[in-house]
């Protein structure tokens, strides 16, 4: 007998957009194009003349997609209002365009119906769709608790030992805590953190809260259920904690030892201050932008482990942006397997399906093709260096914002490419192809095997 199967719920509804990929990909475009015309209106500025459209439209994406690259300063260019505009597109960004549809969602109906917590689960990585309510109020509160935690300290650390005013180290404290939580990287100074490079107190914080926000709330939320027990730990939480925490530690050594005897980065350091400031760059490549070090003084090898650092980015479902470790690990795991003539992937006691192999790598070689695909056109219509180009390409596509200082003099035509590269990098490469994709595709019948040489 024939076995019928039923279709998902999200595909059996009618509509223009159909895909929940499709939706935040709508939302997200929503949010910017909205972003882009509040930053476009003469208030915004602190001229009070309208922002040319590029660098509304350049700023507003970078915002929502929490990447922190801008091709004018915040804190001059923008007025209390424009300010105050990226905030919201950060917490935006950084939430989900979907989480918070969610949010609002329950809040006026008291209910959730099965097509918006599909969307819901696509945008959140939730596991269980019956708890995408639970998931969603979770990520708020813990959100909004974080980013409160860490405007205090911020503030105060302003306030007493930088002589800042009440009100302009608590506004500064906000900023910044909404900005580094959510991966953003923006900044009311001019030079990002430089001033406050041997300030453990500002430099950890900050460092915390993109170490936090960049772990992904399913691994936060799994970690805060059962951290003293590592062997319940989930694949996911497995990969995104060790790699986290490997990554750190090699980012710091290596960037610290390739600085070391810089006198424009690290040279004038003592060695506490040194490491200090090695540590808080390797956290700033997980994706969050902020620099207490002159970026484009940094050594060519500083600069391709930067690139590296950034390309992987954090984890799954947070607000980091790259290919995510995750996706690094399960390659990892996939060539070890392979050396060892295994048949199956393993990570731990637990087998990697086929499909989860797929996708891994499926991110991965569509990420390579953006970065190099973008890399060859800037360097063609720019006159900057490869190493600068390549350097700009990752940080927007991983969504990270760190800059050797070329955004604010590339021509509008570069502008765009990484408008569109900040874009594709936080909705995500596959997310991307499947909103764009018509329908899945069932193949009804398999072809016969043949091996082919490989390499």
């Amino acid at each position: 007998m024939r076995t019928l199967r039923r279709a998902p719920a999200w595909k059996r509804r009618s509509g223009p957009t159909r895909h929940p990929a499709q939706v935040i990909t709508t939302g997200f475009g929503a949010a910017v194009a909205a972003g882009t015309g509040l930053l476009s209106l003469p208030a915004a500025t602190q001229s009070g003349q309208r922002a040319p459209l590029v660098d509304a439209l350049f700023t507003a994406t970078s915002a929502v997609c929490v990447t922190g690259l801008a091709t004018v300063d915040t804190g001059s260019y923008w007025s209390g209002f424009g300010q105050a505009v990226i905030l919201l597109l950060i917490q935006t960004g950084g939430l989900g365009i979907m989480t918070l549809a969610t949010l609002f969602t329950v809040l006026l109906s008291r209910r959730l119906g099965l097509r918006a917590r599909f969307l819901a689960q696509a945008e959140t990585k939730s596991l269980d769709l019956t708890d995408v309510w639970g998931v969603v109020r979770r990520i708020v509160l813990f959100s909004l608790a974080s980013e409160a935690v860490v405007a205090v300290a911020l503030a105060l650390r302003f306030a007493t030992a930088y002589d800042e005013p009440l009100g302009a180290a608590v506004y500064d404290g906000v900023f910044h805590a909404i900005s580094a939580f959510n991966n953003a990287g923006f900044s009311t100074n001019a030079d990002s953190l430089v001033g406050y490079v041997t300030d453990p107190w500002i430099s950890l914080t900050v460092a915390a809260a993109v170490i936090l926000g960049g772990l992904g709330f399913p691994v936060v939320f799994e970690l805060a259920r059962s951290w003293r027990r590592p062997a319940l730990w989930s694949v996911m939480t497995r990969l995104t904690v060790t790699l986290t925490v490997a990554l750190l530690v090699l980012g710091t050594l290596v960037l610290t030892l390739a600085e070391f005897n810089n006198p424009k980065t690290l040279g004038p350091l003592s060695g506490p201050e040194k490491f200090l400031a090695g540590f808080f760059t390797s956290a700033m490549t997980r994706t969050a932008g902020f620099n207490s070090l002159d970026i484009a003084a940094l050594r060519p090898e500083s600069l391709l482990a930067t690139d590296v650092l950034m390309f992987i980015g954090g984890g799954s479902a947070g607000t980091a942006g790259g290919i995510k470790v995750t996706t690094f690990g399960l390659l990892a795991f996939v060539l070890w397997s392979e050396m060892r003539g295994e048949t199956h992937v393993n990570v731990g006691h637990r087998r990697i399906p086929p499909s989860n192999q797929r996708q891994a790598l499926a991110v991965a070689l569509l990420s390579i093709g953006a970065v190099v695909s973008a890399t060859f056109v800037l360097v063609s219509i720019t006159s900057y260096g490869l190493e600068q180009i390549l350097f700009e390409v990752i940080s927007a596509f991983a969504t990270v914002g760190l800059s050797t200082g070329i955004t604010g003099s590339l021509p509008p035509q570069a502008d765009l490419l990484l408008i569109l590269l900040m874009f594709a990098g936080r909705i995500g490469p596959l997310t991307l192809a499947s909103a764009l994709a018509l329908r899945e595709r069932t193949r009804r019948f398999e072809l016969p095997e043949e091996r082919t040489i490989v390499g």
